[in-house]
């Protein structure tokens, strides 16, 4: 059964080698099963028959019955259509083709019954049905069809070869029809009955040939419990087995360097959030257990103090440390910071990005190949393979969702035995999301920010208010401020309508010029040498205006920097914006946002924009996000180590399925971490086909 299942699409009725290879590639359907798993993405409910006198063009999509009286052609050039004359007792209307008209009279020859499913519409007070969906009622009525027809996502390069979502559906109807032994389960019969589900049988069925609605919702339950329960207990399953079987160092002692740090360099107090998650950290480095542990914290909550302190009791334990960050600026910013915070206390601190010369990229490899404690800062550069550590007992990955999978895994590696691993982010993650994407680290939130930080004041203004802003902008440089404007495009483009930072910086020089005002720039085309001349000029004060690309979204940190202005920031997703909001606000001074944007805007552009006045909560941003873009969208998911391809879930809308499928993921790991029992026999074989090509990542995402 499971060998029927695995056949070669090719050798399905209708499809053969050359149909194979382009459902192989667009679709990604292989095999039979892959072709049984390929769910519709909606339905239509093909019960209902209008009459041509009923039809309205505000109906939606609507299906009628009748004959097509005869073709004719109207216009010339591209602007050439066919029409096809189609009635029943009731009326006319007209059929309309633009493309494909020379072979649409030969396939549907007039004077034949048809089945015609398509969106009405008007044209010379004519009701019309554009590129209509066409069947002949006879072939209708033999094939396998039900109440509900299912439509499925297909590609242009398939139907430039007639593989639409009826030929799909015909497909699955043709493979269903060959199947005559009930297909095995992929659940244990105890979930199936403690949670009321329909089996796999008749799933599969109701899914793509549903009577009614009841019967798909059920069916669409069941795989939607299915695919979430697996992730869930595959993830759960790592964690269990990392906390049983994967020794970590053990930093028990906490020495010289994390007291002077502490006693004599940290000028201020730690928030709560910033005390507790040093003891959960703390409670992780001692236990023998490799520690992997995701921090999330909102802009400007002390994730970097929270990461050195870490560092400085692996330091005392006689292990090196390292940070890699997705950016050079995020790295420098790290390394000054750290640099500053730990003057005195004899720890040396490095850097090592692209930028980094020979001869100190040499001296730095020296050091980490000696059993000397260090902290090791970079970027992608750290995963080079002539970088290796003697000692590294705590590798941190800051705004981890900027990293591939693989090359997290190339950090990990870098020591003979597992280092402990903490994972940083600044982007909120939804609750849903963390535990399907996280689900085996454990969590610390950092939920305070330090006291006497102001929120950030965000605004809305219309390309047409500019001259408020400016005037604005203006004011707040006369009180020794300084601002920033961030632009989605260096230049302009022809398929884009957005404001670009070259035809901005033209703007405004005009607006602020100089001597009075000086304007420095920043933007990813730029040299490493220039951008920290640039950046350089605005940390000290000497420019008013940093005018830049999203490549300031992290790792730039000047208090004095009160205003945040973003051009176009309908093109911006929530989770940016926040982002983008956070490089204000650090200082003492009310800091403000201002999110320009032009002065028409889509429904889902003005909700993210009222979002964002409407709160500072990271989290709650995230959630919005994560309703409105859907998880694919997210910064970051796609490279995030997502376990497999969602085929039916959704991560925004399936949030309680998530929770209840975890719940029962954990009872049964509780009893059977190893899944040795008889009964979870089925459990193990599931999780081996659907995870056996995948490298677990667990230990280091």
């Amino acid at each position: 059964m499971q060998n029927f299942l695995d056949t070669d699409i090719k050798y399905l009725p209708g499809v053969g080698p050359r149909r194979a290879e382009q459902l192989n590639k667009e679709l990604n359907i292989k095999c039979y099963r892959d072709l049984l798993y390929y769910f519709p993405y909606r339905y239509v409910d093909r019960t209902k028959f209008y009459t041509v006198a009923e039809l309205d063009p505000d109906l939606p999509y609507v299906q009628i019955r009748g004959v097509i009286k005869g073709y004719f052609t109207e216009g010339k050039g591209n602007n050439k259509r066919l029409i096809a004359e189609f009635s029943d007792e009731t009326g006319v209307i007209r059929l309309i083709w633009f493309r494909g008209t020379r072979w649409i009279p030969e396939t549907y020859p007039a004077g034949k019954e048809y089945i015609i499913f398509g969106k009405p519409g008007v044209f010379n007070s004519m009701i019309n049905i554009i590129h209509p969906e066409i069947e002949l009622a006879e072939k209708r009525e033999k094939r396998l069809v039900s109440g509900l027809e299912a439509l499925y996502s297909t590609t242009e390069e398939l139907k430039s070869s007639f593989i639409t979502s009826k030929f799909i559906s015909k497909l699955v109807g043709n493979l269903l029809g060959m199947i005559n032994f009930r297909l095995p389960e992929t659940l244990p019969d105890y979930i199936i009955t403690n949670n009321n589900l329909m089996s796999l049988h008749d799933a599969i069925h109701k899914i793509h040939f549903p009577s009614n609605t009841k019967e798909m919702e059920r069916a669409r339950y069941r795989f939607k419990f299915e695919e979430l329960f697996y992730i869930q207990l595959n993830l759960l399953r790592y964690k269990v087995f990392r906390k049983t079987h994967t020794p970590g160092f053990i930093f028990s002692r906490v020495g010289e360097y994390f007291n002077k740090f502490y006693f004599n360099n940290l000028s201020f107090e730690l928030t709560d959030a910033q005390k507790r998650v040093m003891k959960e950290i703390r409670r992780d480095l001692g236990s023998g257990k490799q520690m992997n542990r995701l921090l999330q914290g909102d802009v400007g909550s002390g994730k970097t103090l929270v990461a050195l302190m870490s560092m400085l009791i692996a330091a005392d334990n006689g292990y090196q440390s390292c940070i890699m960050a997705p950016t050079e600026i995020l790295a420098y910013q790290h390394f000054r910071s750290i640099s500053k915070f730990t003057e005195g206390i004899g720890i040396r601190v490095m850097l090592l990005t692209g930028s980094t010369k020979k001869t100190e990229r040499k001296h730095i490899e020296k050091v980490l190949l000696s059993d000397e404690p260090a902290i090791l800062i970079g970027t992608h550069a750290l995963i080079e393979e002539n970088v290796r550590f003697k000692r590294l007992g705590l590798a941190i990955i800051d705004e981890q969702h900027r990293f591939g999978v693989a090359q997290r895994a190339k950090l990990w590696e870098k020591s003979q035995n597992p280092p402990h691993v903490l994972v940083m982010t600044a982007t909120p993650i939804p609750r849903t999301l963390a535990m399907t994407l996280y689900g085996d680290l454990d969590v610390s939130v950092i939920n305070e920010l330090p006291p006497g930080r102001k929120p950030v004041k965000t605004m809305h203004f219309f390309e047409s208010e500019r001259n408020k802003v400016f005037a604005f902008m203006r004011k707040q440089i006369s009180e020794g401020r300084q601002v920033y404007i961030v632009y989605p495009l260096i230049t302009e483009s022809e398929k884009l309508d957005y404001k670009n930072l070259d035809e901005g910086l033209d703007i405004l020089t005009q607006a602020f010029p100089p001597p009075q005002y000086c304007i420095s720039v920043l933007h990813g085309r730029m040299t490493a040498a220039n951008k920290e001349i640039s950046m350089k000029l605005f940390r000290e004060g000497k420019a008013h205006i940093m005018v830049a690309t999203t490549v300031i979204e992290v790792g730039v940190d000047v208090p004095n920097a009160t205003v945040m202005v973003i051009e176009s920031a309908e093109r911006f997703g929530l989770s940016q914006l926040h982002q983008l909001r956070g490089r204000v606000g650090r200082g003492a001074e009310q800091s403000y946002c201002i999110l320009m944007s032009s002065d028409k805007l889509s429904k889902e552009a003005s909700e993210r924009i009222e979002t964002m006045v409407r709160t500072s909560d990271g989290f709650e941003i995230a959630e919005a996000d994560l309703r409105l873009r859907g998880p694919g969208d997210i910064e970051g998911t796609q490279q995030s180590g997502f376990p497999f391809e969602l085929r039916i879930s959704d991560l925004a809308r399936d949030g309680q399925i998530i929770e209840y499928v975890r719940r029962i993921a954990e009872s049964i790991l509780e009893k059977d971490p190893l899944l040795e029992d008889d009964k979870n026999l089925i459990l193990k074989q599931e999780l081996n086909r659907l995870f056996s090509r995948n490298y677990s990542w667990s230990n280091i995402s």
